[in-house]
Order: structure tokens, then sequence, then C-alpha cells
């Protein structure tokens, strides 16, 4: 299985600190912010990454993490998206890479505590479909939020005004080699991107998505306030624990 790490966009939320870096550099704690999810990955076995990027500071990854040596990996790969186009337009770029292998993908603003090798583990073990890692939160209307019914994921909203439950989709997904052609399919959203909620959702409605909880704390790192907080997180009691 192969693992994608999208680390592209433009980061304004963090503006001005990200007029002079990609936002996925920027600190946690002791180290930037795209280590958390590149050894999120190795923590789950996988050692064949790509990191999509863009923007003026793409090549800032390449002097920084060159070919992964530093995490014992024989090697790192890169691609470049141009513009902003959502994430599901991000993951598209991985398409050849992918040899339409089972993919991880990671949003590189996505910290957590633990591993998330067993959701991998079973997902390998999965014929087909997809699986989404879910956590409980306290403010669900800020993310994309689940519907479960009998032990089932029935639906993904996007930032619900009146969320069906209390468990938000972490930015870890993992899916099979068709979801190049669901993207395909897609059209773009009110924000004028291709979102990955959508592909989800084209899963869903096929019957073959599949869902793992998080155990341990998760953050994401895209605003002032959650920089702030998963940086003290990470200071209090560490990340990317080996195993759940």
């Amino acid at each position: 299985m192969k693992g994608i790490i999208l680390a592209g966009g433009l980061g304004t939320r963090l503006s001005p600190l990200t007029k002079i870096t990609n936002k996925h550099l920027l600190p946690i704690y002791d180290k930037p912010m795209i280590y958390y999810p590149l050894q999120t990955l190795i923590n789950a076995g996988i050692d064949d990454i790509l990191i999509v990027t863009g923007g003026n500071h793409a090549g800032d990854f390449l002097r920084l993490l060159g070919n992964g040596k530093e995490f014992g990996l024989k090697h790192l790969n890169y691609t470049y998206q141009e513009g902003e186009g959502g994430i599901a337009q991000a993951l598209a770029l991985a398409e050849h890479f992918s040899d339409y292998e089972k993919i991880v993908v990671i949003l590189g603003d996505n910290i957590i505590e633990g591993s998330v090798i067993c959701a991998v583990k079973d997902f390998k073990k999965q014929k087909e479909g997809a699986k989404v890692i879910l956590k409980e939160v306290p403010d669900p209307q800020r993310f994309g939020v689940a519907e479960i019914v009998d032990g089932r994921v029935m639906g993904i909203e996007e930032k619900p005004e009146a969320p069906k439950s209390k468990y938000a989709v972490i930015g870890i997904y993992m899916y099979d080699s068709r979801v190049f052609d669901i993207i395909r399919t897609l059209k773009p959203s009110g924000r004028g991107e291709l979102e990955i909620t959508d592909v989800s959702n084209a899963y869903i409605r096929e019957g073959t998505m599949t869902h793992h909880f998080l155990e341990g704390w998760w953050s994401d790192a895209g605003t002032f306030e959650s920089l702030h907080r998963v940086s003290n997180l990470v200071a209090q009691g560490g990340a990317n624990k080996k195993d759940l």
C-alpha cells in the first residue's frame, strides 16, 4: 500500500506566516509540521510515499526532507499542484504514483497522538472500497461529520449547522484504486473545489465504506488557535506513538 501526503494550498488562515513559507513547514513544537504526517505513515508500515505540494515554497520540502533518509526511507516522491482546486484535485495528481494499489491519504496538517496501523491492516484485508477514520469531538460543526446508523457510516456532511453525530472525519482516508475514476466524475462545489467528502460519499452510496475510531488525541493545525493547541499537546505528550 502506498501513502500520499497532501501539503499544498496557500494557508491563508495562517498569514502572514505563510507569506514566507508553506504552512506545512511551520513548526509544531520542535519539528516542522510535515514530519508528523510523514511519521504517521511510516509508523503504519508504509514506506512508499508521495508528497503533493505547491506554491512558491515547494522546493523547500526537498531541501528539508531530501530523499527521506532521515526517516529510514530509501526514496521520497514529490509532485506539484498548480493553484488550489481542493483536496480531491490534489489527490488526482497521485494517480500515476499509486500504480492502482490501495492508498492511504493524509492531510499535511493532521497530527495524531497514536498510530493508524490497526486501521491500515484492516483496510489491507478489505476486498474493495474505502475507510475513514473518525474521532468524537466537542465541536463537530467545524468538520466533515459522519452519520452512523447501526454501526455503518451512512453519509458525511461537510461543516453541518446541525451535526447528525459528534464524529468528525479526520484527515486520513483510505481508498482503493477506483478513487481516481470517482474523482473524474466530481463537479466543483460552491467553493469551486473538488471535495474529498464527495469522494467518500460515493463509496458510502455503493456500500463499500468502513470506518475506524481513533484513540488518543487528534488535531489539525490550520489556524493559529489549532497550531498553538497541537504544539502544546505535542510538548506535553508527544505524537506518533508506535501503536494504539
